[in-house]
């Protein structure tokens, strides 16, 4: 591979040159040791560059276990955005390996051949997913066997949320019963899988508890449905292509689909070991966190090995940080990082858990206080010694460990009667012990806030949670101290914390909700975006986060006669195709109720053929996709189609999947197929606060899957249709509610439309209807949609249809683009990742 030397330039001409910090990582230690070093004012000494492996910004990886179980989306787990890079004058190669350090002269080599000089570098690899050895774990190619997952980043999340969702896969085996597998169990039982726990200690999250507080933890986990085999150990991933099963050592096989492999994590130090730094159980950095004998490399994470410890917490991490910006940028040479006291807190498979120090006495002269009540799922451990508490475990009940922590991080005398340290008997109360507690006590592990940091920014002005926590990143991490973070806003605010109003508003940018906004346009006649941040948003200012939600809403309400604005769209709204990851486009023609001819069939061929489309996919939908389309090519592939467009982007009316119905299946009691194709050409294409997805089955043995999409219709018996609505089957899975069993296939096309426009007016941005259904209850919907207990049922349906009679293909732009740009290749701004051609 050709080799490019890469010169970072100075931002001031004429300026002193600014010295070249590279940081290669982009993990949770890197980018927060860059953090520290522009709060530090290393902007103006460095220009920075960082290289990172995974081809995105930075982002939580303790929220992962939260992806997984869907309680949260990819998306949210973000610490830092591409454009934070850009906007602090830093340049990330994304997706880009460093596999090589030259220290004599000062330069990185990557794996796309750029050799990058630096004056002083970080090295912050991390670490990686531990696969332990055992027979069948790979492929003769050398790959991991199919269905076999590590859990260690945000694509491995996906994967294993890909397959748990496949609905043949109904088994897993999980190797390992530490905080990680524990949270992959937790994650995959949400999908409804059958989950089994393998692990080769005596007893669950052995690193942080001693036996008696594993077996409470255990019975809390096998109460979820999670089946535990302790002391064991598994020898074989069995199957030839295909996970089937694993063998363990002196126990029977378990069948399984999949096999998610959380038996701990190792340092990664490939590179420091091939650039010939010192490496002992991970790279060795004294109290400076520099690397031994190299005056211009430091190193930070869970890639460090300090005075024999290495850490995989993220405390220590945030702690290091700190120290090492202290010394690149000179502010405080005398800083030193000794250690770190680790004190876990979290909830595990949702249970609390808190864990710190010893797990059990050493001495005969140590103190053990210990509280049992399995049947609650409570345990507690206090370990003291000279009056000291050296350790502690709390399960099922964490109230106290905003002091046990303080007690233990500082050595606190304690209390005589110890009970106290458990309960709140003649001790420190919930709120005494917030107010007792010091101010540099960490309330937040995630990202290191103390009391006094929280209770600084009371005192600044944030008079609500919310205001504190984004002044202070407090619990914007895994969100356990969220209840402590709130006890000491109060606290400190002395009982005048104020309700958040931001919290309703129904985008961002305008201090509104969504009925008083709604009556804001309407009453001043406002058509466009713009106009509406023009008189309705503080200083009149536009704000990028609220306008996909105001063009949606603006559409929604006023069909026709809205104004439209391109920049007001989301990119996938602007070319009317979806974006890939590596930054080409998938086009999918329309099959309405995934029904084609050999006509379609063959334009969709010859396109293929002459456009040289790499891969072409089935979507879940019943839909043809063409995956690898250039922007610039868009519209001539869909001149060569000559089809409508099929809506898989946007927050939008998308598909209706049917199964064949009574005319080919044995059991079909309704034509499905006709009904999937009306429903489908009478809504195609109409904005909703997020996307929807429907169904329609010809009889109850649903082949269609219509019990879990936005709206699904079911055949029954005597030439009736069952509606259910609020089904959802991707992140989150939940069997939709019945709203109504009616006798015609009109009143299903009737009722699809009138529920569909009452959750466009009343469902906030973005909510689903598996979120907005039960929030405003089944029988309040009945009510509106079935029995028109409101008489709103007339204006609903009204509305629905001046939408319906706005409808215009929007691939019909591609003879004319609105805007000079809109198919116009523009240069990525990162390294994108190169999709493999199948």
């Amino acid at each position: 591979m050709t080799s490019v030397l890469e010169r970072p330039q100075g931002r001031h001409s004429g300026a002193a040159p600014r010295r070249r910090l590279l940081v290669v990582g982009n993990g949770m230690a890197g980018a927060r040791a860059v953090e520290e070093i522009l709060a530090r004012g290393g902007a103006e000494q460095f220009t920075i560059t960082m290289f990172g492996d995974e081809p995105y910004g930075n982002y939580n990886r303790i929220m992962l276990s939260h992806v997984l179980s869907g309680e949260e989306s990819d998306a949210d787990i973000f610490l830092n955005s591409l454009p934070w890079y850009r906007e602090n004058g830093i340049t990330l190669h994304a997706g880009v390996r460093v596999d090589r350090i030259d220290k004599f002269t000062k330069h990185v080599f990557s794996n796309d051949g750029r050799v990058t000089p630096y004056d002083t570098l970080i090295i912050a690899t991390g670490s990686r997913s531990h696969m332990p050895p055992m027979d069948g774990l790979y492929t003769p190619g050398g790959s991991v066997k199919h269905g076999v997952f590590g859990f260690r980043t945000i694509d491995d999340t996906r994967r294993m949320v890909q397959h748990a969702q496949q609905e043949h896969h109904r088994r897993a085996v999980v190797i390992g019963g530490g905080l990680l597998g524990l949270e992959a169990a937790y994650g995959l039982k949400s999908h409804g899988i059958d989950v089994e726990v393998v692990h080769s200690g005596g007893h669950l999250m052995n690193a942080q508890m001693g036996p008696d507080g594993g077996a409470v933890l255990r019975r809390s986990v096998e109460a979820l449905g999670i089946r535990v085999h302790t002391s064991s150990r598994t020898t074989a991933v069995l199957g030839r292509d295909m996970v089937s099963g694993v063998s363990l050592r002196d126990q029977e096989d378990i069948a399984c689909d999949m096999v998610v492999v959380a038996a701990g994590i190792r340092p990664n130090v490939d590179v420091a070991v091939l650039s010939g730094l010192p490496v002992e159980r991970a790279i060795v950095v004294d109290d400076r966190l520099r690397v031994q004998d190299e005056d211009d490399i430091y190193a930070v994470g869970e890639c460090v090995q300090h005075r024999g410890e290495v850490y995989g917490l993220v405390a220590p991490l945030w702690e290091q940080a700190m120290v090492l910006a202290n010394h690149v940028t000179g502010v405080d040479t005398s800083s030193a990082y000794l250690g770190s006291r680790t004190a876990t807190k979290l909830k595990v498979a949702g249970v609390d858990v808190a864990s710190m120090g010893l797990h059990g006495p050493e001495f005969d002269t140590d103190e053990h206080i210990v509280f049992s009540e399995p049947s609650r799922g409570i345990f507690k451990s206090i370990v003291v010694r000279d009056n000291k508490m050296v350790g502690a475990t709390l399960l099922g009940d964490s109230r106290k460990v905003a002091y046990l922590t303080q007690a233990y991080d500082r050595g606190l005398p304690l209390p005589d009667e110890r009970i106290a340290l458990m309960f709140d008997v003649g001790g420190p109360g919930e709120a005494v012990g917030v107010a007792e507690l010091d101010d540099g006590a960490q309330v937040c592990n995630c990202n290191g806030v103390s009391k006094g940091a929280l209770v600084a920014a009371v005192k600044g002005g944030c008079s609500t949670v919310s205001g504190a926590m984004d002044a202070t990143r407090a619990g914007k991490g895994c969100g356990s101290c969220k209840l402590l973070v709130r006890q000491v806003v109060e606290w400190a605010a002395d009982g005048a914390v104020e309700e958040d109003p931001a919290a309703s508003y129904y985008v961002p940018g305008i201090p509104l909700d969504k009925p008083a906004l709604m009556a804001a346009i309407r009453k001043q006649g406002l058509r466009s975006v713009s106009q509406v941040f023009t008189a309705l948003a503080p200083g009149s200012a536009e704000d990028a986060k609220s306008k996909m939600g105001l063009a949606s809403l603006l559409k929604m309400m006023l069909a026709d006669r809205y104004i439209d604005e391109r920049d007001a769209r989301f990119i996938n709204d602007r070319v009317h195709a979806n974006i890939q990851r590596d930054g080409t486009f998938s086009v999918v023609p329309q099959m309405k109720g995934g029904v084609t001819s050999v006509q379609q069939l063959r334009r969709i061929a010859d396109v293929a053929e002459k456009h040289n489309v790499p891969l072409i996919k089935l979507t879940g939908g019943q839909r043809i996709d063409l995956l690898g389309i250039p922007k610039e090519d868009l519209p001539q592939v869909w001149a060569d189609l000559d089809m409508p467009s099929g809506y898989a982007y946007g927050k939008s009316f998308r598909t209706v999947k049917t199964c064949v119905g009574k005319d080919f299946c044995r059991y079909g009691t309704g034509d499905s197929t006709k009904l999937g194709i009306e429903i489908e050409s009478r809504f195609q294409g109409i904005e909703s606060p997020a996307k929807l997805k429907l169904a329609v089955s010809g009889c109850p043995r649903n082949c269609a899957e219509s019990l879990v999409k936005d709206v699904g219709v079911v055949a029954v018996e005597g030439g009736r249709w069952e509606l259910y609505v609020g089904g959802a089957a991707g992140a989150h899975i939940r069997k939709g509610d019945l709203l109504a069993t009616v006798d015609d296939p009109d009143e299903v096309k009737v009722l699809t439309g009138r529920f569909m426009q009452y959750y466009r007016e009343q469902a906030n941005w973005l909510e689903r209807t598996y979120s907005f259904v039960p929030r405003v209850g089944i029988e309040h919907l009945r009510a509106v949609i079935v029995e028109d207990s409101e008489g709103v049922a007339a204006q609903l349906d009204a509305a629905m249809q001046a939408s319906v009679d706005s409808y215009a293909d929007p691939w019909s732009e591609r003879d004319d683009p609105l805007t000079p740009g809109q198919f116009r290749t523009s240069l990525p701004l990162t390294v994108l990742p190169q999709v493999p051609v199948r």
